[in-house]
């Protein structure tokens, strides 16, 4: 099979295990993620082509961050720290793939380039989040907007879900994805990051998804870094979570 049809087949299955997880079984949804990884770890030791070995590695970390988000018992923690919970289990893997794929720092974005520019790029998410926020229109994760309520949950989104998921999609994934597929690869990563937000059950959200994954893989790709977007990330998860509940309500 050819790779290009092969990764046409993973964002199918990809998204079958989304929609089953949305609608019908989160069991089912773990099912066929966990089935998804084991193939592509099968793929990935049998293949030749060192290239497509280190796509399919890569493209392992998509299921394994929704397995590890819909199988942790977190039920008994509240909701702002299930984020770093599942982000250290998530950092393991994703280092793991960068030791197997021997990359550098600089190739999965962790380098301060252009630092004017990704601070600018930084604050966007918190226009991100607040266009995310009339989507979705969360309840806040914490119980009054003060300091001392803010601080940490602001640091554990910036540090879970943006430097981890940025290193692993616009890290780890984007650069092994320009490598097989070139100019394609980042648009390649944001189909994939966008088909992960099924779960929030809003067809617009995974829209807006896809876009700022387009634009954050865009930004990583002009400036080789993700400084920027994994901030931008985190605060657009502050902004969703911790500011704009308060503020619109």
């Amino acid at each position: 099979m050819r790779l290009v049809h092969l990764i046409a087949l993973y964002i199918l299955i990809l998204g079958a295990a989304e929609v089953v997880t949305a609608f019908a079984s989160q069991l089912g949804g773990v099912v066929l993620h966990m089935a998804l990884l084991t193939a592509l770890v099968i793929l990935a030791v049998k293949t030749r082509d060192d290239r497509s070995h280190r796509l399919l590695l890569a493209l392992g970390l998509a299921p394994l961050v929704r397995i590890l988000s819909l199988s942790m018992p977190l039920s008994e923690i509240a909701d702002v720290y299930w984020y770093i919970i599942v982000s250290v289990p998530l950092l393991v893997g994703v280092f793991a793939v960068i030791r197997a794929l021997d990359l550098s720092p600089e190739d999965v974005g962790l380098t301060a380039k252009a630092l004017p520019l990704q601070g600018a790029i930084g604050l966007s998410g918190l226009v991100l989040g607040l266009v995310d926020y009339f989507i979705l229109e969360p309840d806040a994760l914490i119980p009054a907007l003060n300091w001392r309520e803010i601080i940490v949950p602001t640091i554990i989104f910036i540090l879970a879900t943006g430097l981890a998921e940025e290193l692993a999609f616009r890290g780890v994934m984007q650069h092994a994805a320009t490598e097989v597929l070139t100019k394609w690869g980042w648009v390649v990563v944001a189909v994939v990051y966008a088909l992960l937000q099924m779960g929030h059950g809003s067809v617009l959200h995974g829209f807006f998804a896809f876009a700022v994954a387009l634009f954050f893989g865009w930004i990583v790709r002009r400036t080789g870094s993700i400084i920027g977007v994994s901030v931008s990330h985190g605060l657009a998860n502050v902004g969703l979570y911790l500011l704009y509940p308060f503020a619109f309500t």
